[in-house]
């Protein structure tokens, strides 16, 4: 099982030379991905959670493909009806082209209205337009002439049915955000009966989970995976690679954006992480 890293490209920490120490770190830790998010406008509903600078992960990742060698990069998640679907597959394409084939593309259908509002696109259409865009996107790859993408992967995030049903229908793998494993039990049976229900095999699935380490064990029925000691956090990397898991995301931001100011505490999670779950691995 691979795991990655969520790199913060945005809030008032954010500079270049932090998110090239975050590329390098996530690369010298050995983790197999970085992905960043994405937000167009920082309208109130976004800076409320994620204030600028917003750096558009399309550049950022371009940016950090030219500086890493071996790390994969992608977006959790690209919000699909933003941008003019062609416009969409021909970044990606030219991006996996540009990096040497390490673009996985994660996708939502987004959830700030204001943000909606400003780039003019129909907030109640979002679900829809997004299923039009990746089959758009998809038709588009498949032109070796021109776009030349080969296989892109999509992951599709989200957590209700109409969510499951685009990642049978049009994705590579589910890509579930920041979860309770209780939540997660209950939903992958969802989706075994959706893809069951469409005669589709279920999707892969990669995960983000939360990463908060504690001293002292977490408890109760809403603990999030990823949230613990650090045996607490391996159980929980163990149930998913069980449960099927091919990649796990890390998401080391716990929503605070002073955070972004102090990388270096995040970076050492990771570290702990990666050194326990080598000395698992190799004992």
């Amino acid at each position: 099982m691979k795991l990655g890293v969520n790199v913060p490209n945005f809030g008032p920490g954010t500079r270049p030379d932090v998110l090239r120490g975050w590329a390098e770190t996530a690369e010298d830790l050995g983790f197999d991905l970085l992905m960043v998010s994405d937000h167009v406008v920082v309208t109130p509903d976004v800076a409320g959670q994620y204030p600028a600078p917003f750096y558009e992960p399309f550049t950022t990742l371009s940016w950090l493909a030219g500086i890493t060698t071996r790390i994969g990069l992608g977006t959790t998640v690209l919000i699909v009806p933003y941008r003019h679907p062609l416009l969409t597959a021909r970044i990606a394409a030219n991006l996996q082209q540009l990096s040497g084939g390490r673009l996985t593309l994660g996708v939502g259908v987004g959830w700030a209205r204001q943000e909606f509002e400003a780039l003019g696109v129909p907030y109640e259409r979002r679900g829809a337009l997004t299923d039009e865009h990746l089959r758009v996107i998809r038709r588009a790859w498949r032109n070796e002439e021109d776009y030349r993408a080969g296989h892109i992967p999509i992951w599709i995030g989200g957590g209700s049915d109409a969510a499951l049903r685009r990642a049978v229908l049009l994705g590579d793998a589910w890509h579930p955000l920041r979860f309770t494993l209780p939540w997660l039990d209950e939903r992958m049976d969802r989706l075994a009966a959706i893809a069951a229900g469409l005669g589709r095999p279920a999707p892969a699935f990669a995960p983000r989970i939360l990463l908060r380490l504690t001293d002292t064990p977490v408890t109760g029925a809403e603990r999030r995976a990823g949230e613990g000691t650090v045996g607490q956090v391996l159980d929980d990397l163990e149930r998913l690679r069980l449960l099927g898991a091919e990649t796990v995301l890390l998401d080391p931001f716990r929503g605070d954006p002073d955070e972004t100011n102090h990388p270096e505490a995040a970076w050492r999670m990771l570290a702990t992480v990666a050194a326990a779950r080598t000395r698992t691995e190799h004992p």
